[in-house]
């Protein structure tokens, strides 16, 4: 069964920090690019961030370059996202997905196989 479970997510201060993990399982993660969303309520799904099979070229919404990174860990399966730094307006569902494509795309179409999101609340 393929599943892939993101987790990390809760409720921090603004300027604060928070490591998102996606693990997936039933399928390898090597033959994939991944990426990560995000959807605000009232809001389309976004791109956030993704990075391709190699882990050596990785792409960022302007909304959240210099402040995250993404990351992953073929061994295990996993893809992180260390969020840094972060605002009131980082405030959503967060979702890991994978891409078959050979490219590092910013599209949601691109994307094959997607977790079940992983909620992220920044307030004071």
């Amino acid at each position: 069964q393929v599943q892939f479970v993101a987790s990390g997510g809760g409720s921090v201060q603004p300027g604060g920090s928070l490591r998102l993990s996606c693990a997936a399982s039933g399928f390898s993660l090597d033959d994939y690019a991944v990426g990560w969303f995000r959807q605000a309520p009232g809001k389309e799904r976004e791109f956030v961030a993704a990075l391709s099979r190699s882990g050596l070229t990785p792409r960022y919404a302007d909304s959240v370059k210099g402040r995250f990174t993404i990351t992953r860990d073929n061994a295990k399966n996993t893809v992180y996202l260390q969020m840094s730094s972060l605002k009131p307006e980082d405030t959503a569902i967060y979702y890991c997905a994978a891409s078959s494509d050979i490219n590092v795309r910013i599209g949601l179409g691109w994307y094959n196989a997607w977790g079940q999101g992983t909620q992220v609340t920044v307030s004071s």
